[in-house]
């Protein structure tokens, strides 16, 4: 049974991973066709060459670490406000933050298109932005919350009864026990922020476009290897980065088992 379960196991990740695996590859492959002729790096060159990659680059990164930020620091600002909470109250403000997870991109996308005009704003960098946030949020909460109810809340209000300021008692006791999980949000709402697409494509002007608006602009033209190098680089920085936070985790864990 062991066996078969492995075997299935094999079976699903090949399924998975072989497109990432022959699209990595092809990325160092000289022709531009799908017939290998020789391993070569002039695709990533030519990429960092290129003006509208760089372009597509900075705004990636502005958009993925400002958002990250700020959506985190809202997140956490909510979670410390629900752990507050009790009964139904908690439960339909819970309710409320799954509704942007489970609602389909398009939906979040085209809504928030149509509050900007509405709004009067005009569509670019703050928009995307913006949208950006709206929908790292609740995944920052869904983060921190499990970290907030394994607190013992008695230790704070001890520390509060000692002469401690509400600021220095969160910054001293519950912010190093939540921080994994802050830690946890802010690297998913990044590593979102640079995987999204369709919300992006519909809150962005012309010139302000994030990597994987460009890509679907190049892939429209056709496949080019500068698209299979671009991709390589996308998903080797998600890899590291889930493979730092799944690190941190493990770390954690072991030092609580250890001293617990």
């Amino acid at each position: 049974m062991n066996k078969i379960k492995k075997i299935y196991l094999w079976i699903i990740m090949i399924i998975l991973y072989s497109p990432i695996l022959v699209l990595i590859v092809f990325s160092f492959n000289s022709s531009k066709s799908t017939s290998w002729q020789e391993f070569t790096f002039k695709w990533y060159i030519q990429l960092f060459e290129n003006p509208s990659i760089q372009s597509a680059f900075s705004y990636t990164l502005i958009v993925g670490f400002v958002s990250a930020i700020i959506s985190t620091i809202i997140g956490l600002m909510a979670a410390l406000t629900i752990i507050k909470l009790r009964g139904i109250k908690r439960r339909l403000i819970m309710a409320l933050t799954y509704i942007p997870l489970l609602s389909p991109d398009i939906v979040i996308g085209i809504s928030l298109m149509m509050l900007y005009s509405t709004l009067n704003i005009p569509f670019g960098l703050i928009t995307l932005i913006l949208s950006h946030i709206t929908f790292n949020t609740p995944y920052v909460i869904l983060s921190i919350m499990p970290r907030l109810m394994q607190l013992n809340p008695n230790v704070y209000e001890a520390a509060l009864d000692l002469g401690a300021t509400p600021v220095y008692a969160f910054k001293k006791i519950i912010l190093p026990d939540i921080l994994p999980g802050v830690l946890t949000g802010a690297f998913i709402a990044f590593t979102l922020s640079i995987d999204d697409f369709v919300v992006s494509f519909f809150n962005t002007a012309s010139g302000v476009n994030t990597l994987s608006i460009q890509i679907y602009s190049m892939a429209r033209r056709g496949v080019s290897p500068e698209i299979n190098a671009i991709s390589t680089l996308i998903f080797l920085t998600i890899v590291t980065i889930l493979t730092v936070t799944n690190i941190r985790a493990s770390r954690k864990a072991k030092l609580e088992g250890y001293f617990y």
